[in-house]
C-alpha cells in the first residue's frame, strides 16, 4: 500500500468489535477486509485553507475564529439544517468570572470550576485541557456577545457547580449561539455548504490530512445518495462532529444497556461514522464507554422536549423531586448529572420496570420557566392546585408527600438540607400552590469520549501519542476534558473553547501546496 493511499475512504460498515482498535493502529498496519481504500488524488475539486467537518457550537466556533485570521474557511455539514445537537441545546454556557457573576456578588473563580468539573468526573479528566475550557470561558462569553449573543440577565446554579455561574441565552436554546455565529461566519465569507458527508480524509506521502472526500448532495440517512468530491485544505481539517448519542448500535459496543429502550435528547445526525473515520488513521479513542444520561427529560415526550428546560430553570433549583410510591425524597437534586441519572434509574418495580419520580415546584419556583405552557399545552407538565390534588394525579401517598414538603420548608429556613446535603443557595419555601410536575426518566444525551487531543487541539496518534499532521478535534468530538460525568452548561464553554483554539492554531498552522483539478 503506498503512502500516497487515502487510508481510510471506506464507505462501508467497519470497526465491529475488536476491529475498531486494530483498523486504529495506524497507516503502517494493513486495514481490514472490508476497508475501502482509494489513491490519493493528485488533484482535488475545491481548496481552502481551513476545513470545519461540523456546524455546532466547536465547529462555527472554530470556523469564525479561523476566518478571523485572514484564511479562507469552509463548513461542511452532512445534514440539510446546519447547528447539530447544539441548535437544540439549552443555551446554557458555566463561565467562571463572568460580568453577572460580579454584579449579582457572586464569587467565582477559574480553579473553583476546574475542581468542580474534575468532581463531577470522578478524576478522570484531562487536567490541561480542562484548565485551558475553564480559563477561556469569561474571554469566550464576551466574544459571543461580541458576534451577537444575548445572555439572560441573571445567573442559574445548574447541578454539581459549588456556585451560580451558568449563563443562558435569551431564547433557552443554543441557536441563540448558533444563529449568530453562522450569520457572523457568512458575512465575513466562510464558505457553508449542507448535506456534505464526511467520507475520509485523504492524506499526502508524509501522512499529513490534506483534505477530505466526501458526498455532496448528499441525503441522510441514505448512505448512496450525493456525489463524490475531493476538499483541500491547505492548513488542516478541524473535526467537530460531535458525540453518537444516536448510533445505538456503537453506543451499545460501548454500554450495552443503552439499547434502544433508551430515548435520546440527539438530534438524528448524531452518529460515529465521523469518529471511525478519525481511528482509521490512528485517532487515540479515550472514555468511549463514559455516555451521559441526562437527569432531567421525561418519558411522555420524545427527544430533549419541553420537560429539560422546565426541570433545569424551575425544578432542580427550585423544587424537589420524591418517589411516587413513598412520595419521599432520594436523591440531591443539585448533584452532578451522574449521580442524579443514577439515582433515578434506580426507581424500578419487581419486575424491573422504571417508575417515574415526580419533580415539582409551585408558581414561584417556576416563574422563569419558559417551556411551562408548551409542557401544560402538551401534557408534559401537570398542574395541581393543591398537595392532595397532586398526589392523586400520580397515585403517592398524599399524607408523606405533605410530610416531605413540610421537612424540605423546614430545611430551607435553615439553610441546612440534612437529608441529602444538597446547596441552597437557590432553594425556596413551598408553602402554597398552584403546583407544577413533571415525570422524569433520563435520555441518552452526551458522549464524554472521542479522540484524544493535546492543548494545541492536535489529533493524538494510538501508538506515538504525536499529533497526527493536519488534522485537530475539537467539542464533543473530543474526549477526555469530562472524565466520567459532564456537568451542565459545560457543553458549551467546551465546545466554543476548544472550537476557537482549534481554527486559531489550524490557521497559524504550515499551509501545504496542492492542486486544483
Amino acid at each position: 500500500m503506498s503512502k500516497t493511499q487515502d487510508i481510510n475512504a471506506g464507505r462501508r460498515q467497519l470497526l465491529k468489535g475488536g476491529m475498531v482498535m486494530a483498523a486504529g493502529l495506524g497507516a503502517s498496519m494493513a486495514l481490514p477486509a472490508t476497508a475501502s481504500c482509494d489513491s490519493a488524488p493528485v488533484s482535488f475539486d475545491e481548496i481552502v485553507d481551513v476545513l470545519v467537518v461540523g456546524s455546532g457550537f466547536a465547529g462555527m466556533s472554530a470556523a469564525l475564529q479561523a476566518r478571523e485570521s485572514g484564511v479562507k474557511v469552509m463548513v461542511i455539514d452532512k445534514m440539510p439544517v446546519f447547528g447539530g445537537n447544539s441548535t437544540i441545546n439549552g443555551g446554557a454556557m458555566a463561565v467562571a468570572g463572568s460580568p453577572l457573576q460580579k454584579q449579582a456578588g457572586i464569587e467565582d473563580s477559574v480553579d473553583a470550576m476546574v475542581a468542580d468539573m474534575l468532581r463531577a468526573g470522578r478524576g478522570m479528566n484531562d487536567v490541561e485541557m480542562l484548565k485551558l475550557v475553564c480559563n477561556g470561558t469569561a474571554e469566550s462569553c464576551q466574544w459571543l456577545i461580541d458576534y451577537g449573543v444575548h445572555w439572560k440577565p441573571f445567573v442559574q446554579h445548574f447541578g454539581g457547580h459549588s456556585v451560580q455561574r451558568v449563563l443562558q441565552t435569551v431564547e433557552s436554546s443554543g441557536a441563540g449561539i448558533i444563529r449568530p455565529l453562522i450569520k457572523a461566519a457568512r458575512d465575513k465569507g466562510v464558505i457553508m455548504k449542507n448535506q456534505t458527508k464526511l467520507e475520509g480524509f485523504v492524506k499526502d506521502d508524509a501522512g499529513r490530512v490534506i483534505g477530505v472526500e466526501v458526498r455532496e448532495g448528499f441525503y441522510f440517512p441514505n448512505e448512496r445518495t450525493g456525489k463524490i468530491r475531493r476538499i483541500g485544505a491547505r492548513h488542516g481539517v478541524i473535526m467537530a462532529t460531535g458525540g453518537f448519542g444516536r448510533d445505538i448500535e456503537y453506543r451499545m459496543m460501548q454500554l450495552p444497556e443503552l439499547n434502544s429502550d433508551l430515548d435520546s435528547t440527539n438530534h438524528a445526525g448524531a452518529t460515529s461514522e465521523a469518529l471511525k473515520q478519525m481511528m482509521l488513521i490512528g485517532a487515540n479513542p479515550i472514555h468511549l464507554d463514559q455516555i451521559q444520561l441526562g437527569p432531567w427529560a421525561s418519558p411522555d415526550e420524545k427527544g430533549f422536549g419541553t420537560a429539560s428546560q422546565f426541570n433545569t430553570i424551575a425544578t432542580y433549583p427550585h423544587g424537589i423531586v420524591v418517589d411516587v410510591r413513598t412520595g419521599e425524597r432520594f436523591f440531591n437534586e443539585l448533584a452532578d448529572r451522574k449521580a442524579r441519572a443514577d439515582a433515578i434509574m434506580t426507581r424500578r418495580d419487581e419486575k424491573g420496570q422504571p417508575v417515574y419520580p415526580i419533580g415539582f415546584t409551585n408558581a414561584a419556583g417556576a416563574s422563569k420557566a419558559q417551556t411551562l405552557d408548551w409542557g401544560l399545552k402538551y401534557k408534559v407538565i401537570s398542574k395541581a392546585e393543591t398537595l392532595d390534588e397532586l398526589a392523586k394525579i400520580y397515585g403517592m401517598p398524599a399524607k408523606a408527600l405533605k410530610a416531605q414538603v413540610e421537612r424540605w420548608n423546614e430545611a430551607v429556613k435553615t439553610g441546612v438540607d440534612k437529608e441529602f446535603e444538597r446547596p441552597m443557595q437557590e432553594a425556596i419555601v413551598l408553602d402554597k400552590g398552584p403546583w407544577y410536575a413533571v415525570r422524569m426518566w433520563p435520555k441518552v444525551h452526551y458522549c464524554m469520549g472521542g479522540v484524544k487531543v493535546n492543548t494545541q487541539s492536535e489529533v493524538l496518534h494510538l501508538v506515538s501519542n504525536k499529533a497526527i499532521p493536519g488534522l485537530y478535534a475539537a467539542g464533543e468530538a473530543t474526549g477526555g476534558i469530562h472524565g466520567a460525568s459532564r456537568l451542565g452548561a459545560c457543553a458549551v464553554a467546551e465546545g466554543v473553547v476548544t472550537g476557537r483554539n482549534a481554527g486559531r492554531n489550524c490557521a497559524a498552522a504550515s499551509a501545504v501546496a496542492l492542486k486544483q483539478a
